[in-house]
């Protein structure tokens, strides 16, 4: 089966490239938009990621022009429209888990730098300066831990931090069965935002969780309290945290993900101005860390996703059941 690939990088074609043996595929540098969908001629399907647009329009001129199957290569897929595509007949798959360790591991990543402030440290030391003001943490042992959304991912972070000798407070519509044999306690989300001292994000993105970080939940947390956030940038009102963050009520702030992080994450603007003025604002303060949505980005995590998705599209394509269908 022909596919095209939209906004693949050198790292997306040296995974595929290795794990693919019988798909013919066609590699495009740039996003899927209205403007690049019809790239696509003469494929039966299509690859995309997380910051793809696949409104009604996109979908529209994909089936338009003889595409069948939208393959996702993550697991996330609020950008499709998922009703536009079932009105067009088009199948869609994901990769619902790659590795939860990649991800849950980063998250604690950016607890530490913030915590421990290492970064700083480490260009400190290369400039000659061993001074340590500045540079005061606290032990994450005891803490509260505070877990929105105990899936793959969400369970994983609460066993590192469980094995760091946190309290983990966990928050989840469903809570998570592997949980039940740990220390992990359910509460409620109110609950939850006013014990914990560090606030972790692992929930999907929807209707229902859209902004659920807003000026009343900010409110209700801890003063001093580290918020984190790996998982979808729309689950942060941004304006509301540059707000928290001026009057000290948000203690620190580490986000993989950002709102709008598809005009900016993977791609290089070190010789060019940023226009975005809310990530400028962010970038300014000492106790904000982030990174460009490289949480997932492992050597174990990317040959995941190109088997699975090589599996889903070789599974549709031989009329197979597709157990990674969304749609």
């Amino acid at each position: 089966m022909k596919i095209t690939f939209y906004f693949t990088h050198d790292y997306d074609k040296t995974y595929f490239d290795a794990n693919n043996q019988t798909h013919q595929i066609q590699y495009v540098p740039v996003a899927l938009t209205e403007e690049t969908a019809r790239l696509a001629q003469g494929s039966a399907a299509i690859c995309a990621f997380v910051n793809d647009k696949l409104d009604e329009t996109v979908i529209r001129i994909l089936s338009e022009i003889g595409v069948r199957l939208i393959a996702m290569r993550s697991a996330g897929y609020n950008n499709v429209d998922l009703q536009a595509a079932k009105r067009y007949g088009l199948t869609v798959v994901r990769v619902p888990a790659y590795s939860p360790h990649a991800v849950a591991e980063h998250t604690l990543a950016l607890i530490l730098t913030l915590n421990r402030k290492t970064h700083k440290a480490y260009n400190r030391v290369r400039d000659g300066n061993f001074s340590l003001d500045r540079l005061l943490g606290f032990d994450l042992y005891g803490k509260s831990v505070g877990v929105v959304g105990t899936g793959r991912i969400g369970s994983v972070f609460c066993r590192i931090m469980l094995g760091l000798g946190c309290h983990v407070l966990a928050y989840d519509i469903q809570p998570n069965p592997d949980l039940a044999d740990t220390k992990v306690q359910y509460t409620t989300l109110p609950d939850l935002f006013q014990n914990a001292d560090i606030l972790s994000l692992h929930c999907p993105l929807n209707e229902s969780t859209h902004y659920l970080i807003n000026p009343h939940n900010l409110s209700l947390m801890k003063k001093g309290a580290m918020l984190i956030n790996t998982s979808r940038g729309g689950l942060i009102d941004t304006k509301a945290v540059i707000k928290a963050l001026k009057t000290g009520h948000l203690g620190s702030l580490g986000l993989d993900v950002y709102e709008q992080e598809d005009k900016l994450f993977f791609r290089d603007f070190s010789d060019t101005a940023i226009k975005d003025e809310m990530i400028l604002r962010l970038m300014s303060f000492p106790n904000v860390l982030i990174t460009a949505h490289q949480a997932f980005f492992t050597h174990e995590a990317m040959t995941e996703i190109a088997k699975t998705t090589l599996q889903n599209i070789s599974d549709f394509e031989k009329g197979l059941p597709l157990k990674n269908a969304i749609l």
